[in-house]
Order: structure tokens, then C-alpha cells, then sequence
């Protein structure tokens, strides 16, 4: 199979939200200054009130995932209690156990049906599709510049507007970090 390049994937993903859609497509990560997002697979931070922030922001709501990421939830969290899981995979033969599985982020959003906010939870490929279709970023700021294999995309300030910031001073050995969220600017 060749593979798809950024804007036939932009345009397929484009595809499955009409313009006038009452629906939002919303991306939420932790990211670090650098926009890590991860190594090995893994998070780079535990911030219990981030874990929860994720919880009350998605709860309800269905999250899009891809492949890796379903992979690295703990066993125990997956599917994601009190969401519509979908992963998204090029493998036509894979199985994700209470979640559903989409060939592509079009297909994904499409499965979602009629939820008016949808969730993009990550990995960093998955963000990246997702962007150029984002209504809304929730981003938890860490202060920190990890090493990292995985990262978020910019965020250009010219399609960004920044609506809310919650500062939090962490304690002992946890950087400091900040719930944001960002509006995309209508032009």
C-alpha cells in the first residue's frame, strides 16, 4: 500500500467534518516546551491533576487514539471508562477489546456518529493529521524540555487564540505546568 502524503490526508480527514458542522474536534496532550510528548511509547510526566483534567475534559465524550497509544494505555484503563474508544490503525486485522477500530481519523470521526465534541487523545501522528481540523486545543504546559521521540505540532499563534489559562506550582521533583486552552482563530 503507498503511503498517503500530508495533504491527501488533511483532505480525507477534511472530508469527514463538513465545514458548517455543529462538531468540534478538540486535541488534548501534555506537552513540554520543546512540544515533547513522549518517549519509548510512554508519557513523559505523572501529573495526578493532569490524569484527572484528562478525565473531566474527555468523560462522555469519544476519544480517537491511535494504534500505539491504545497500546500503551494500562490494561486496566482500557477501553477508557466513560468513552467511545476508537483507535485508529492501517492494520485491517487488528482487534482493540471495547474500543472500536478505524482504517484512518476520517474514519474515526465518522464512527463517532453525531457526539458534538470529539477527542483526539494522541500519539503524535494522530495530532498531526488532526491539527489542520481542530477546533480546539487543550494543552497541559509543562515546564520542562524533556528528550523525547514524539512530538506535538506547532502551535502558530496566527491560528491560535489562547482562551484560558489555569497556572499550577507543582511540588517536590514535578515541574510546574499550566491547563490551556486554545481557540482556533476564524479568519
Amino acid at each position: 500500500m503507498a503511503k498517503s502524503t500530508g495533504d491527501e490526508l488533511k483532505m480525507e480527514s477534511m472530508r469527514a467534518i463538513p465545514p458548517d458542522s455543529l462538531r468540534t474536534v478538540a486535541l488534548i496532550a501534555a506537552v513540554g516546551l520543546n512540544r515533547a510528548i513522549g518517549k519509548d511509547g510512554q508519557l513523559l510526566w505523572r501529573l495526578p491533576e493532569d490524569m484527572r483534567h484528562f478525565r473531566d475534559t474527555t468523560r462522555g465524550k469519544p476519544v480517537v487514539m491511535g494504534r500505539k497509544t491504545w497500546e500503551s494505555l494500562p490494561e486496566t484503563f482500557r477501553p477508557l471508562p466513560g468513552r467511545l474508544n476508537i483507535v485508529v490503525t492501517h492494520n485491517r486485522e487488528y482487534s482493540a477489546r471495547g474500543a472500536l477500530v478505524a482504517a484512518s481519523l476520517g474514519d474515526a470521526l465518522q464512527m463517532a456518529g453525531d457526539a458534538p465534541e470529539i477527542f483526539v487523545i494522541g500519539g503524535a501522528e494522530l495530532y498531526r493529521q488532526a491539527m489542520p481540523i481542530a477546533h480546539r486545543l487543550h494543552l497541559t504546559e509543562v515546564a520542562d524540555r524533556p528528550d523525547a521521540d514524539a512530538f506535538f505540532p506547532e502551535v502558530n499563534a496566527d491560528a491560535w487564540e489562547e482562551v484560558s489559562r489555569e497556572a499550577v506550582r507543582a511540588a517536590g521533583t514535578v515541574p510546574d505546568f499550566a491547563f490551556v486552552e486554545y481557540r482556533r482563530r476564524k479568519h
